[in-house]
């Protein structure tokens, strides 16, 4: 079969997807009954390639408010940033004018970059190379794009304010798909992030896209860390160079110190809200007994290492242990950085005990949040026997290094 998306720009190919979106949400038994009745008409491979693209399309909804116009491969959807925080990413390159686009894939950081300005689109993927090109026309920036199929590390870089890099995870041994033990190890991207940082000598702006669990220590002095969550869920890590680094170093206790960032982005009714955490110096955090309110860290926060700056943000905030990333307030606070949980019960963890004030407080449905024990989940519940019309969230932890558990309800807003 051709893979090549690109295919379905043809009039036969338009009128497939278009079929296809009228027929959507037949469920998986109409989709075959349709994929019979198409190829009696179609030749069969376009017939899938179209099917493939359309369940891409499907899927990509969640990330792209264009998604039912464009056209993807299943690799570049998959490593492709959303709209809302290649747009957020885009907006800190404000002023560099042309930006390069290295690695574009199927160009959905591109259409963020190219609003307003000059980009350069680079892959060696002539597929992608095309397809980004059509994706940014979709979003109207085609005319500001200049497509170019090659080795990123065969560009030019004359005349460009900024670059932006977004590496392809490789797979194999040593490398990501290996396994915990060999993950993130230097030079398991392509192009290898040595290359990747070395481009802040040749252009002095630069932004590398990586996974968040990337170690402290292959970001080199002087980067910015920032670590992008859309709401609860972290997405990414962003590696800022020293020209366009603007947080405070972390400083102690965070491993390396280097300027860190936490971003959370949420929707508003009219806009993409962003908010940001960067360093707050200050005395340590005290760590004491939860009191009435217990804060969860959002995970860019603890990502960045910036939980006890949260605290001091916050002020009157405190840890519960000295390793566990939960802060405890007595009196209610309501911060993106964090979710904000009532404390119903508090003592130390004793499962026979929990159970019986659970059910005095006729909690029927409970998420448990375990973090800093060992221990099952899943036959934690079951064991609980929960029952009752209430909702509840159960943590199980440490406090100053002591087994504890809370019964907590959520704080709307």
């Amino acid at each position: 079969m051709n893979e090549d998306p690109t295919e379905l720009l043809t009039p036969a190919g338009q009128q497939l997807l278009a079929r296809l979106d009228a027929e959507r949400g037949v469920g998986q038994a109409g989709e075959l009954a349709l994929a019979v009745r198409l190829r009696r008409e179609y030749p069969a491979g376009l017939v899938a390639l179209a099917m493939a693209q359309h369940e891409l399309r499907l899927a990509a909804d969640a990330k792209f408010s264009r998604a039912a116009d464009m056209l993807f491969t299943r690799a570049g959807y998959e490593q492709s940033s959303s709209e809302s925080i290649a747009r957020y990413r885009a907006g800190r390159f404000l002023g560099a004018r042309p930006v390069a686009d290295l690695c574009c894939g199927i160009g959905g950081d591109l259409i963020a970059l190219a609003s307003g300005r000059e980009a350069l689109a680079v892959d060696r993927d002539e597929t992608h190379a095309r397809l980004a090109l059509h994706n940014a026309g979709v979003y109207g920036k085609a005319a500001n794009v200049r497509a170019v199929v090659a080795d990123v590390r065969d560009v030019r870089f004359a005349g460009l304010d900024a670059v932006f890099i977004d590496p392809a995870r490789r797979s194999g041994p040593g490398t990501a798909s290996a396994g915990a033990a060999h993950r993130f190890r230097a030079g398991v991207s392509e192009p290898p992030l040595d290359w990747c940082f070395a481009l802040a000598d040749r252009v002095g702006a630069v932004c590398v896209k990586a996974a968040p669990g990337l170690p402290a220590d292959l970001i080199p002095a002087g980067w910015e860390a920032e670590f992008i969550a859309d709401g609860r869920d972290l997405k990414e890590a962003v590696l800022w160079s020293p020209a366009l680094a603007t947080a405070p170093s972390a400083g102690p206790p965070h491993r390396a110190g280097g300027p860190r960032r936490a971003t959370v982005l949420g929707a508003t009714l009219h806009a993409l809200r962003s908010c940001t955490l960067v360093a707050q110096p200050g005395d340590p955090v005290p760590v004491t007994e939860p009191g009435e309110y217990l804060l969860d860290p959002n995970p860019a926060v603890t990502r960045a290492g910036l939980v006890e700056d949260l605290a001091r943000a916050l002020g009157g905030a405190a840890k519960i242990d000295l390793r566990i990333a939960f802060l405890t307030l007595d009196r209610e606070a309501r911060t993106p950085f964090a979710r904000t949980l009532r404390v119903l019960y508090s003592a130390p963890w004793n499962e026979k005990q929990f159970a019986k004030r659970l059910r005095e407080l006729g909690v029927g449905a409970a998420d448990i949040r375990r973090r800093g024990l060992a221990g099952d989940v899943g036959q934690i519940h079951r064991r609980l026997k929960l029952a009752g019309p209430n909702r509840a969230t159960i943590v199980i932890t440490r406090v100053k290094d002591k087994p504890w558990g809370l019964i907590c309800e959520a704080v709307a807003g």
